[in-house]
This record gives C-alpha cells, structure tokens and sequence, in this order.
C-alpha cells in the first residue's frame, strides 16, 4: 500500500498483520479519489473503520483541512498512528479509539464535507446503522452538499436510501464496489400568490 498523490505522494503505508482488517486497494482508493478530488482540499473528512487509515492518510495527502479516523482494533489503531508518525503528519487529525458510533456522537453538530465507511462487508447491520445515522437530518452530521462514500462488495448492494441520504452513482471494480450519497436539495415551496 502506498499513497497515491498529493504531499505524501508515493510513500508506504503499513497495515495490521491478519485477516481482521481488508485495506482498500490502492486502485480503489485512485477511483474513489478520481470522483471527489476537487471536493477533497479544505473538506472536513470522516475515515470510519479506518483499518491502516489509508482512505484518511490520502485525503491528508491531496489537502483535507481536519481529518477524522474512526477505529477500534488495538492492531489498526497502532496500524493508523504508525502511519502518520512515519510520514511525519503534523496534525489536523483527530483519531476516535472507540469507533464509527463514537465518533458521530462526538461530531453531532459539528457537519462533515465528506464521509468514507468500510465496515466489514458482511455486517450488514453495521452498513444499515452507520447511513442511518448520517441520514438523520437531526445529527447535523453533514454540510448541505456533503458527500457520503461506502464500500461494499457488488454481492451485496446497499439501499437506495438511508433516512435522507439518496445514492447518486456506483462505481464497480472486481468484487468491491462504491456507493456515493448524498441529500438531495429540497426545493422551497412555491409562496402562494396574493390576492
């Protein structure tokens, strides 16, 4: 693994030993990046189940103004913060220990730019309760045209909505796939006409 552009362009990134973590392929993350590359510099950026935090390192590489990793496996913990002391990072970086759920708590009311989830891709639940929680207009999680990423295998797609969130395209490649969301923007109700 290795970051693909940006500051830190070309530099190895480590990830945790076993089978627990599956990092996101640099090929992956290049498509991914392709699509929101000029939402990226000065965006506030959530890396939820961050594993090796390659998504987040990235979006730190390319100019993200504060980045955000959610974890909770002591091995990709240790696996995040060897990363960024190995590239030297020198802040605008904030890693939750107590994972994705954490987190949002923590940031409710305080609106992210742009939001990546890995959750592992056979926990449906937690695929169901994460983009629910970032539809809920209530959490004030998301900026108005905020952009929401999750990665899942193609054998088993995600809805077309979570509360608010509608997906607005899916990019395939291999086994893995990317859904994009976001709210869509609610037109104002015509004033009524005066008499």
């Amino acid at each position: 693994m290795r970051v693909i552009a940006g500051t830190y362009r070309s530099r190895p990134l480590v990830a945790p030993r076993g089978m627990d973590t599956r990092p996101t392929s640099d090929r992956l993350r290049e498509t991914l990046f392709n699509v929101v590359a000029t939402r990226v510099p000065g965006a506030r950026f959530a890396d939820l189940y961050a594993g090796s935090g390659a998504v987040g390192i990235e979006a730190i590489s390319r100019g993200a103004a504060e980045v955000f990793f959610a974890e909770k496996s002591p091995a990709a913990l240790a696996a995040i913060r060897a990363n960024l002391r190995t590239l030297k990072v020198p802040g605008g970086y904030q890693i939750e220990g107590s994972g994705t759920a954490g987190l949002l708590k923590w940031l409710s009311g305080k609106p992210l730019d742009i939001v990546y989830l890995d959750p592992p891709y056979d926990d449906a639940e937690e695929y169901r309760r994460t983009l629910t929680t970032l539809g809920a207009p209530a959490n004030n999680l998301l900026a108005a045209d905020a952009v929401v990423i999750a990665e899942h295998t193609r054998k088993h797609p995600l809805l077309d909505e979570y509360g608010a969130l509608r997906r607005t395209r899916t990019r395939l490649q291999g086994d893995a796939a990317l859904s994009f969301y976001s709210v869509p923007e609610v037109e104002p109700e015509p004033l009524p006409d005066i008499v």
